[in-house]
């Protein structure tokens, strides 16, 4: 099991093997984390995106999956992609969900990825409540067999940082 830990701040300064984008299906950037990924990666994530779509993924990357990419100019070696589910009060995504974190740690796991850093995906407009998003990719971390060694959850602010917290109660409250 990696070794967990919390850092509030912003996570296309993070310096790890690679950065987890909660990318929109198109992976042609978007607001929120996925556009400041590709704003601050640069032309070349934007670049291997186009490949992707006009290759294996015509039609998008599917919700619940990764794909990685080079990392441009972001502090990190690779962009691992992956597509969270709109939260529906309807319908149970909770795999969805949890799909995209045990995704992103197999792609980690192919590419050769040591540390990964993960944002709260789905958290922001999917509207996902970050209490469920923090249980459900905590649990999800901690249940998946990876050669991955650290899992750096990298909460923007407070709110998400202290429900990330929550679920680590052993760990005392991680890095600010």
């Amino acid at each position: 099991m990696p070794r967990i830990t919390l850092v509030r701040g912003d996570i296309t300064q993070q310096s790890v093997d690679a950065v987890v984008n909660a990318a929109n299906s198109s992976l042609l950037g978007g607001g929120g984390v996925d556009g400041a990924i590709h704003r601050r990666g640069g032309p070349e994530i934007l670049e291997e995106c186009r490949a992707l779509r006009a290759s294996r993924y015509g039609r998008g990357l599917p919700t619940g999956q990764a794909v990685a990419t080079t990392a441009g100019r972001l502090p990190a070696r690779w962009v691992i992609h992956t597509v969270g589910p709109v939260h529906s009060a309807g319908e149970d995504r909770s795999e969805l969900l949890a799909s995209c974190h045990r995704e992103a740690l197999r792609v980690a796991d192919e590419v050769g990825a040591r540390t990964v850093a993960f944002p709260a995906i789905s958290t922001g407009v999917y509207r996902w409540p970050v209490e469920d998003a923090a249980r459900i990719a905590v649990g999800t971390v901690q249940d998946t067999q990876t050669g991955v060694e650290e899992v750096r959850f990298v909460l923007f602010d407070e709110a998400a940082y202290a429900a990330f917290a929550a679920q680590l109660p052993e760990q005392g409250q991680g890095e600010l």
